[in-house]
């Protein structure tokens, strides 16, 4: 088995039953124990998990962003799923707001065929749908953010304050039903608010493992978005609490 395939199944686990040991996880996995041990380290070096004498646990604080190749190798068929469903809420005509990220990118890849505006500040889903005459592309433009190659800044806002896309997809590293979407600085959890500002729909693209989680600066609540897109993975009780929520939740 891959690594990071190993690896998403130990975070699968952790979020399934919260406190465990290398021995549950050696035998869930299937794997050694030494290989259990170095993917835990690769883990806690990037923050995900916390690992102590009692057993390994989520670290469900995120204190920085991932970079894109960190994140392109995180739950990739979760993340085509989501995208899948995504695509069927857009129609010809319609303006976006595309946020960055990977997820964001699925997207992209899913609405080359529809004749649409999009408005991103990621540098890559800019790129890629430039190559498509029907798709007409603005990126926003400022200092380029090196851990996610997107546009950042206050250039990139003020465009986004002013214009009134049909949808806005939204994505983050962290959300939670206390807490909302949130992100690890100021300046992105400007961004999105923006981004989200006078969209006529709001959407979460945001897989399960980012539940629960959070970072310092607070986006916007649930309640704030008019859907949320998600995996099935996603916890029952966490399902139940969000289907309180005046927005749309869907499960793919």
């Amino acid at each position: 088995m891959k690594p990071q395939s190993r690896q998403n199944q130990i975070l699968e686990y952790l979020k399934a039953h919260n406190l465990v040991t290398v021995e549950q996880l050696v035998s869930a996995i299937n794997a050694s124990p030494a290989t259990i041990r170095r993917d835990l380290i690769k883990l806690d070096e990037q923050g995900i998990i916390n690992r102590s004498h009692g057993g390994v646990a989520l670290n469900r604080f995120i204190p920085a962003q991932p970079t894109t190749n960190e994140k392109q190798l995180r739950f990739p068929q979760e993340k085509r799923a989501i995208a899948r469903y995504a695509m069927t809420m857009v129609k010809a005509g319609d303006s976006l707001v595309l946020d960055a990220g990977t997820t964001m990118l699925e997207l992209a890849r899913h609405l080359t065929h529809l004749p649409l505006r999009v408005i991103t500040a990621d540098l890559h889903i800019a790129l890629f749908l430039s190559g498509f005459k029907q798709i007409e592309v603005t990126i926003i433009g400022g200092r380029i953010d090196d851990s996610s190659q997107s546009c950042i800044g206050d250039h990139g806002r003020r465009l986004l304050r002013g214009i009134y896309p049909d949808m806005a997809f939204v994505s983050c590293n962290s959300w939670s039903m206390e807490k909302g979407i949130t992100t690890p600085t100021e300046e992105k959890a400007g961004l999105k608010q923006d981004l989200m500002a006078n969209a006529r729909q709001r959407v979460l693209l945001a897989d399960s493992s980012k539940y629960d989680a959070y970072s310092l600066f607070c986006v916007a609540p649930l309640s704030h978005l008019t859907d949320i897109v998600t995996d099935k993975s996603l916890p029952a009780a966490a399902q139940q609490q969000l289907a309180d929520l005046p927005c749309g939740l869907h499960l793919v």
